[in-house]
């Protein structure tokens, strides 16, 4: 017996939203997707019952990609779920699993496997930040209901809320993927980071960019003293946060921009004459999806640096050393931790105490992480999605559609395919990963770090493409058949 034959009992019964039998109406599905969006923005408010003061946030500068919210129910994010995707791109990209997605039993395996995977990754990561390390501090005792909770209790109670929050966020994903538009995951990280965008620019404290240039305009802070005493770096990275806006614009029109860089590909109606086509390939034809699974690779390396500083005195200096705050200062969970900001890496200005070749060395291991990586990942994504040159020869295949000049075989398409989508994918992922290291270390506004900013707009972007598709085959019935959508 093999493993989905043993696995098959256990995978089909688990839990699963209901796809629509027929045509989903486009206001009920931005009814359901504006609901899981409000239900998101609840959840994170609601603290963790129990919790007690002193915690550390674990995944930091990471917020923003993982979209969940230290000390509430949405403590874990999206975490569990991109992690559990590495897992299983890893896996099927090394044919260890021999699922056949084409097979519609097999995708049900696939899907109820992923489950799987997310809720034991959800355990896995919420147990230490409860029971190890104090990161998420309890309360020694807590009255509920007229019931006395002891310490190790309030624990359990507290993990069994993060434990059910990362389930919520994983079934409340999988409802705007099939009764809403785009992925809840993209959906999410737009809420993360546009809420921190926003509170970036309006917060009424210092840190805030209108605040704090009404005090400098006001007098209360006066430019000069700046330049004389700190020089322009102050004004340029901190109190005018000029550099963060430029960045922050110039991330917006760069992924607009490349996003809009295409290669398009003519297609005819193989028998409607006069009917045409074009197959956009673009520069960033994996989205920049994959940026998530390296961000969540590398949060998951650094999470293990803390749980290893948290519960091992004597952990040798060459793998991690870590300061009074909890952030590595030396050894391997240095080196391998992302430019977070431009406190990270400018030396000369005294915000950082490692040697210069300290900073160097990590600086060019987070760009060839986030290169290379993003390359491969941006590979795994478009084989897994059904975006290769077989799949993508397929469909058009399918859809009547033939390429001028060519005869209408699928193995002709696919040719003429894998002449543009391998290489576009490579140099997509690789630019991306560079884009969001060079964003992250000039920063941006509000902290959202560059590769949060630069995720959000992309999602944003192709989510007003499919708010606009939808609105085109809701005006035009015949077209959800071109699309297969009926």
């Amino acid at each position: 017996m093999g493993w989905k034959e043993a696995a098959e009992p256990v995978l089909t019964r688990m839990p699963a939203v209901r796809r629509p039998e027929g045509h989903v109406p486009f206001k009920r599905k931005l009814a359901w997707t504006a609901g899981i969006l409000v239900l998101y923005f609840f959840l994170t408010n609601i603290s963790l019952l129990g919790s007690a003061e002193g915690a550390t946030d674990i995944f930091g500068e990471f917020r923003s990609v993982l979209a969940g919210e230290q000390g509430s129910l949405m403590q874990v994010g999206i975490g569990p779920i991109v992690t559990a995707s590495i897992v299983l791109q890893l896996l099927g990209g090394a044919n260890l699993l021999g699922l056949d997605t084409n097979d519609p039993r097999d995708q049900v395996l696939y899907q109820g496997l992923q489950k799987l995977l997310v809720v034991i990754m959800t355990a896995l990561t919420a147990l230490p930040m409860v029971f190890a390390g104090g990161f998420l501090p309890a309360q020694q005792s807590l009255t509920l209901g007229g019931l006395e909770f002891g310490h190790t209790q309030v624990q359990t109670l507290m993990f069994l809320q993060i434990f059910v929050g990362g389930v919520l966020i994983l079934y409340m994903d999988e409802v705007v993927s099939k009764w809403g538009i785009g992925s809840g995951i993209g959906l999410f990280i737009i809420a993360s980071v546009s809420q921190r965008l926003v509170t970036g620019f309006i917060q009424p404290d210092a840190g805030g960019f209108f605040y704090d240039w009404y005090r400098i305009i006001t007098g209360q802070v006066e430019i000069g003293s700046i330049v004389a005493g700190d020089g322009l770096y102050t004004l340029l990275l901190q109190e005018g946060h000029i550099i963060a806006l430029m960045t922050t614009l110039l991330i917006f029109g760069i992924v607009v921009y490349a996003e809009s860089v295409r290669v398009e590909i003519p297609l005819s109606h193989a028998r409607v004459k006069g009917a045409r086509g074009r197959f956009p390939v673009k520069l960033i034809y994996a989205s920049v999806l994959p940026m998530i699974l390296v961000r969540a690779l590398q949060a998951n390396i650094q999470f293990m640096g803390q749980i290893l500083n948290s519960q091992w005195a004597g952990m040798p200096t060459w793998l991690g050393a870590y300061g009074a705050e909890g952030q590595p200062t030396g050894g391997f969970f240095y080196y391998t931790a992302p430019i977070y900001s431009p406190d990270d890496w400018m030396w000369w200005t005294g915000a950082v105490t490692q040697e210069a070749w300290q900073v160097l060395i990590r600086i060019s291991i987070d760009l060839t992480f986030m290169v290379i990586g993003g390359a491969i990942f941006a590979i795994f994504w478009v084989e897994t999605t059904n975006m290769g040159p077989k799949a993508t020869a397929r469909q058009i295949q399918n859809s009547g559609m033939q390429i001028p000049g060519f005869r209408q075989n699928v193995g002709v398409i696919e040719k003429v395919m894998e002449r543009y989508i391998p290489q576009v994918t490579v140099i997509g992922g690789a630019l991306v990963g560079l884009l969001a290291v060079w964003a992250n270390m000039l920063g941006t506004i509000g902290g959202v770090t560059g590769t949060g900013l630069l995720l959000a707009v992309s999602i944003t972007y192709k989510l007003y493409e499919e708010i606009a598709e939808e609105q085109m085959m809701e005006m035009h019935p015949m077209m959800r058949e071109m699309f297969g959508r009926e």
